[in-house]
């Protein structure tokens, strides 16, 4: 842990209720013992005992950014079968060869832990280029038990070892393996009755998620799971509504879920459910581009009813290969028209409430984590306006330069 005074410089605290991005236009932060010790305008900063201080010669400092939905552990890629659909083969024709989600579990099953650890660094550092100092990472790939416990272990071991806060997801209801799919009920079952408990039994899990749509799991499948969730005291997340109505948001709203992810295709009554039960709508840019979906998030109404929103990659080898954090931010705002401030608030006090970690990170307050980022903009609004040009001065994690 470290002690230190970031001083000359701009700071966008993302609190709300004040100045947009709750902007200081001059001011310090102070750091003690790896948490915010005070930050505020630098002609009011406290006596202090002497510590180490970095003059940011009028640079902006926003929270690190928090990325609540990945899938950033997997073996393989599917950069092949992009290409192909390009030159006009078809999903159906690509999924009959082996393709598609099956060769990701093929490619995961047969990865060792170290391999998957070292390809997950990789995307990783896209992220932490870019800002983030906290990450969501699912499994979901591996669909058995082995290859679950292993994804999550190599999500753990990325949370010890790579300079970044890690929230693990059990995706247990992702797809259906080859090897159930003349009787899902089977792998239903068994997701829910020896997977789960077998991660939570090795410390493993912080939430539970799964993908409710026709073309995956229905509302009953997916209350299977949650109810079990439920009785080993796990929080609960959502992929839900992103190819139709399937009363994803409602079912979330139902179990008090931390969030529903996608949410194209919720109605209002499924965002006046998601206000009630204090749901965070997760926006996922990224598969909206990279499906060519045209049905955007009914983004005027979950701020008509005051449902929270934040901004994550989805980074996955199928759809939404981007591993960029700032990347993120300009397609939310292009694509979903939200404005630059809902988008870095949705990065950062939006998404630390996607995790349930809205009391530690998320903003520049006294008793946080002191996980910052120092970047090169002029305002803060270039953090959504930039595709692809380096702004990231420094990243802080826990008051450590990273």
């Amino acid at each position: 842990m470290s002690d230190l005074l970031l001083t000359d410089c701009r700071l966008a605290t993302m609190t709300p209720g004040g100045a947009p991005f709750g902007a200081i236009e001059d001011g310090a932060v102070l750091v003690e013992d790896g948490r915010i010790a005070w930050a505020g305008p630098r002609d009011d900063l406290p006596v202090h005992k002497p510590v180490e201080t970095h003059r940011l010669d009028g640079r902006w400092v926003t929270p690190g950014l928090v990325d609540c939905h990945t899938h950033l552990v997997f073996g393989g890629d599917r950069s092949g079968e992009f290409e192909q659909r390009l030159n006009g083969v078809s999903y159906e024709a690509i999924a009959r060869a082996g393709g598609g989600i099956v060769s990701t579990m093929t490619a995961t099953r047969a990865a060792p832990e170290e391999a998957l650890y070292a390809s997950a660094l990789t995307r990783l550092a896209g992220l932490t280029a870019t800002g983030v100092t906290t990450v969501e990472i699912k499994s979901g790939y591996g669909l058995d038990r082995d290859s679950e416990l292993k994804m999550l272990r190599v999500a753990r071991r990325i949370g010890r070892e790579a300079g970044v806060r890690v929230r693990t997801s059990y995706l247990g209801l992702h797809a259906v393996p080859p090897e159930h799919r003349a009787d899902r009920g089977a792998y239903v079952g068994k997701a829910v009755d020896e997977i789960l408990p077998a991660a939570h039994a090795e410390g493993l899990v912080d939430a539970v998620d799964a993908y409710c749509e026709p073309i995956a799991f229905s509302v009953e499948e997916v209350g299977r799971l949650f109810d079990r969730a439920r009785a080993l005291g796990l929080p609960v997340k959502l992929h839900a509504d992103q190819l139709s109505d399937g009363g994803g948001a409602a079912l979330a709203a139902k179990y008090g879920a931390l969030s529903a992810d996608h949410v194209e295709h919720t109605t209002e009554a499924g965002v006046r459910a998601m206000a009630e039960a204090g749901v965070v709508a997760v926006l996922l840019p990224g598969a909206f581009l990279m499906l060519r979906e045209t049905q955007a998030p009914p983004v005027e109404l979950l701020r008509r009813h005051g449902v929270g929103m934040a901004v994550a990659t989805d980074c996955n080898p199928g759809t939404s290969p981007v591993a960029s954090m700032t990347a993120a931010l300009n397609l939310a705002c292009v694509q979903f028209r939200i404005t630059p401030e809902e988008a870095l608030a949705g990065a950062t006090r939006g998404a630390a409430k996607a995790l349930g970690l809205a009391n530690e990170i998320g903003t520049i307050e006294a008793g946080k984590a002191a996980d910052l980022a120092v970047w090169d903009v002029e305002r803060p609004a270039e953090l959504c306006y930039w595709l692809g040009k380096p702004l990231l001065h420094q990243r802080y994690f826990g008051g450590a330069a990273a």
